[in-house]
C-alpha cells in the first residue's frame, strides 16, 4: 500500500502501519526513549504512528534505514540527461554525473513536507558515506515530482520550507552544525548544515528566469561546502568557477547576478535563483532550541 496515503486514513486495514510495526519491533532496542521532532502536515500522521507503536523517532535513532535510491527512476534519468546537455554550464554537476556520483531521491510534492522524513535520513546517509569516501564532486539530488511551480516568488518559499524542515530535523536529532560556517542566513559566511556538514543548495524549477536553472520539474542539489574549500585549496576552485560563469553566460545573455564568493554575501540569495533585492532577507532560523536533552 501507499505509506503516506494508509497513515492518513488510520481507520484502514494499512499496510504502512504493519511495515512500521514490523521495523519498529525488529530495532526496537536500538531507539531511544525521545519524542519524535515537530513536523509538517501529512507527515506527522507518520510519526504519530510511531509513536502510537511504541517506535520512538525511529528515524533518527542512529539505524540506517533501508531507503533505496531512486538512482533507475525516469525522472533520475531525465535530470542526468538534463545535466549531460551540451549547453548545461556547470562542469562540477557533469563531473558528479559523470563519475556517477549523484545520489537522487525522488519526493512527490516541494510544497509538502510528505517526503521530509525520508530526505532527512537519505541526506544524513550521504553525509556519512562523504565522511567515509570523500572523493570530489559528489553531490545529493532532491527531484519533486509533481512539477507545478507559479513563479519564482512561489519556488524561493517552498524551498526554504524544505530547508527549515530539514534542518529543524537536524538539529532535534542533535547534530551539530559545520564550525567552518555560520547558521546566521545573513552573514556572509552562512551554509546550511546537516550531520555536521556545511551544504550550498542549487534550487531548479520550471519557472526559473536563468536557463540553467530551468528544469521541468522542482529540484534540490546539495552541494558540499567541504568540496569547494578543497578545490581552493587545490587551486582549482577559481578557473573552474570563471569557466563555469562563461558557459552561464553564454547560454543566458549574461553572468547571473546573484552569484558571489563565499564569504562575500551570503550564499542564501543564491539558493532558488530569483534575482532578489539588497535588503533581502531568507525565511530561515537554525532552531537550537529544538536541541534534545541528553
Amino acid at each position: 500500500g501507499n505509506f503516506g496515503d494508509s497513515c492518513n486514513n488510520p481507520g484502514a486495514d494499512s499496510s504502512a502501519a504493519k511495515w512500521v510495526e514490523g521495523y519498529c519491533n525488529r530495532h526496537r532496542n536500538s531507539f531511544p526513549d525521545k519524542t519524535p521532532p515537530p513536523v509538517q502536515g501529512r507527515n506527522q500522521s507518520m510519526v504519530s504512528t510511531f509513536v502510537v507503536l511504541g517506535c520512538r523517532a525511529a528515524l533518527f535513532a542512529g539505524t540506517k534505514m533501508d531507503l533505496t535510491e531512486d538512482t533507475n527512476h525516469p525522472l533520475a534519468e531525465r535530470f542526468r540527461d538534463f545535466i549531460r546537455d551540451g549547453a548545461f554550464p556547470c562542469l562540477g554537476a557533469k563531473s558528479a554525473v559523470g563519475r556517477d556520483q549523484l545520489s537522487i531521491v525522488i519526493a512527490r510534492d516541494i510544497r509538502s513536507a510528505w517526503d521530509d522524513l525520508r530526505i532527512y535520513a537519505a541526506l544524513l546517509d550521504f553525509t556519512e558515506a562523504y565522511k567515509a569516501d570523500d572523493r570530489l564532486f559528489q553531490s545529493f539530488a532532491v527531484i519533486f515530482a509533481q512539477g507545478t511551480i507559479g513563479s519564482e516568488a512561489d519556488f524561493e518559499q517552498a524551498l526554504w520550507s524544505r530547508v527549515q524542515s530539514l534542518s529543524d530535523k537536524d538539529i532535534w536529532h542533535g547534530q551539530p552544525y559545520d564550525t567552518r560556517v555560520s547558521a546566521d542566513p545573513t552573514n556572509p559566511h552562512f551554509s546550511l548544515s546537516f550531520g555536521g556538514e556545511a551544504f550550498f543548495v542549487v534550487g531548479l524549477h520550471p519557472a526559473a528566469s536563468r536557463p540553467a536553472r530551468r528544469f521541468d520539474r522542482p529540484a534540490l542539489v546539495f552541494n558540499l561546502h567541504d568540496q569547494f574549500e578543497r578545490l581552493r585549496e587545490e587551486g582549482r576552485y577559481e578557473p573552474l568557477r570563471s569557466k563555469i560563469l562563461e558557459r552561464d553566460a553564454a547560454v543566458a545573455g549574461s553572468i547571473n547576478p546573484m552569484l558571489s564568493r563565499h564569504g562575500e554575501t551570503s550564499e542564501a540569495r543564491q539558493y532558488s535563483g530569483r534575482a532578489v533585492s539588497d535588503d533581502w532577507t531568507a525565511p530561515f532560523v537554525a532552531h537550537r532550541e529544538l536541541v534534545r536533552a541528553d
